[in-house]
Formats: C-alpha cells, sequence, structure tokens
C-alpha cells in the first residue's frame, strides 16, 4: 500500500480545500518545492500534484511550481543517490499538448479528471498516445460522478464510467470521495472496494484519511485491488505521520504476502 503525499498548488502555494471549495483553503507552505522536499525526507515514495486553479479554469495555471517540484525531487534523487520517485499531476488537463509538455517536463503520469468524463474520446487518445502514463480521477458524491472541480454532479455511475475507461487503456483509477476530501472523516471504504472489485487496473484511493487506523483498514483489503492512498489534511496537520503509516503499511503489506504464500 503506497502512501502518497498531495501537494495541492493554488496560486503558486501548497493549499489544502475542504471539499473542493476555493474559498476554503488553508496555505500549508508558500515553496511547494520545499514542501515536495520534506515529503521525500519522510518517505514518500511518490507525489500527487494537483493544479487547483487549473482544474477551475480547465488549462494549466502553477506550472512553474510543478516544474519546481520535479527539479526538487530529482536534485534529491541525485544528493541521496536514490531513484527518482515518480510524480503525477491533475487539474486542467484537457489536451494532449499539455500533456505532452508536462511529460516532456519530467512528470510520470497525468491526471485526466473532467475532461474523460465530459470527452471519453480525448482520454482515449490520450491513453493511445501515452500508454502506461495515463491516470483517471473519478470524482464522486453518493456513487455520482462529479466533474469542473466538483462543482456539478453528472448523471453517471462511477462503475460504468470506470470500466468504460479501464477499456481505453487508463494505468489506474483514482477514486476521491468528494462528501469526505478535507474532512478527515475517514475513508469510504466500501465504496472503494465496490469499484477496485469491478475494474482489474489498480485503485488509488482518496478522500477521508484521518490517521493510522485508516491506513489499517485500506491494507486489510488492498489484495481487493486497492494499490495506494492519497493523504492530504492529515499528513499537514499531523493527524497521521506519513512515515510511521508507511512503514505500517508496510509491515502489514508484508504479513499478507506472508499469509498468501502459506495459503498455497
Amino acid at each position: 500500500m503506497l502512501l502518497i503525499p498531495a501537494i495541492d498548488l493554488k496560486d503558486g502555494h501548497c493549499v489544502r480545500l475542504k471539499q473542493g471549495d476555493m474559498d476554503q483553503a488553508t496555505v500549508f507552505s508558500e515553496d511547494p518545492a520545499e514542501m515536495a522536499r520534506h515529503w521525500l525526507k519522510q518517505g514518500a515514495r511518490r507525489l500527487h500534484l494537483v493544479d487547483l486553479n487549473g482544474a477551475f479554469a480547465g488549462k494549466p495555471k502553477n506550472e512553474a511550481a510543478v516544474k519546481a517540484i520535479i527539479q526538487a525531487v530529482r536534485d534529491y534523487a541525485e544528493e541521496t543517490d536514490t531513484e527518482e520517485i515518480p510524480v503525477q499531476l491533475g487539474g486542467g488537463i484537457r489536451d494532449l499538448d499539455t500533456i505532452e509538455r508536462y511529460l516532456d517536463d519530467g512528470l510520470s503520469y497525468i491526471i485526466i479528471g473532467t475532461a474523460a468524463v465530459k470527452n471519453p474520446g480525448f482520454l482515449a487518445d490520450a491513453c493511445s498516445a501515452f500508454p502506461g502514463q495515463i491516470i483517471v480521477g473519478i470524482d464522486a458524491k453518493d456513487g455520482k460522478v462529479a466533474t469542473d472541480g466538483w462543482s456539478k454532479l453528472s448523471g453517471h455511475e462511477v462503475i460504468d464510467l470506470a470500466q468504460k475507461f479501464e477499456d481505453y487503456g487508463v494505468e489506474a483509477i483514482i477514486y476521491t470521495d468528494i462528501g469526505r476530501d478535507g474532512m478527515m472523516g475517514g475513508v469510504n471504504i466500501e465504496a472503494t472496494i465496490r469499484l477496485a472489485q469491478a475494474v482489474s487496473i489498480p485503485v488509488i484511493a482518496s478522500g477521508g484519511v484521518h490517521d493510522l487506523s485508516d491506513v489499517e483498514a485500506l491494507c486489510a483489503v488492498q489484495d481487493e485491488g486497492i494499490d495506494g492512498v492519497i493523504c492530504g489534511r492529515s499528513i499537514y496537520e499531523g493527524t497521521l505521520d506519513l512515515l510511521t503509516a508507511q512503514e505500517r503499511a508496510d509491515e502489514l503489506s508484508g504479513d499478507l504476502v506472508e499469509d498468501e504464500e502459506d495459503a498455497e
């Protein structure tokens, strides 16, 4: 189980929103690259970036901050003589040129959200042009998919859409329960399991992580196809310690592997 720190970018700063509301933003750092270094030192194995202004504007708005984070990841790998960790980004990505530019900048994965729902042809084109590098972000409330920075609910059912996206060749699905995001009320495990069981590609949980018990609960069901969880407010406000939580997740994953080997 991979714990993935989120760095949400608004006006060049690292912030957290409550339930996707741009008016309820808490600034945690005015230097997102330094924030990235902090999570690297805490043992992060992947970073999740969101261009919040971009998500609302429909085009990239925090590219300078994204590039600074990628550079920080490169520098850290050189300094510590370790592998560069993957960085994924979502928010405002609506065309193939933007994807190509971001991948050229050094991103490993591009997350397509609203555009995947509104323009499935674009998602299909992106998957064929950049195989293995496209992740789809499905944001949902009560089983229905939300779009446009969560400001609109569509009539689409989560599972129907996820299966369609899997057919297009997406690498993974990030599933966010927007009723819980930024509220630290616990992950919607039942809905996440339902989705993971309906597809064969990895599902990354998001929204609602509060403390170690949430991580342990996800680890208990990871063999359903839940590969990771995105951590936001919990690691910024200190209710979850990233280093300790990743160690615990590794421990539990090791137990699962041993149990499976015993069963064989």
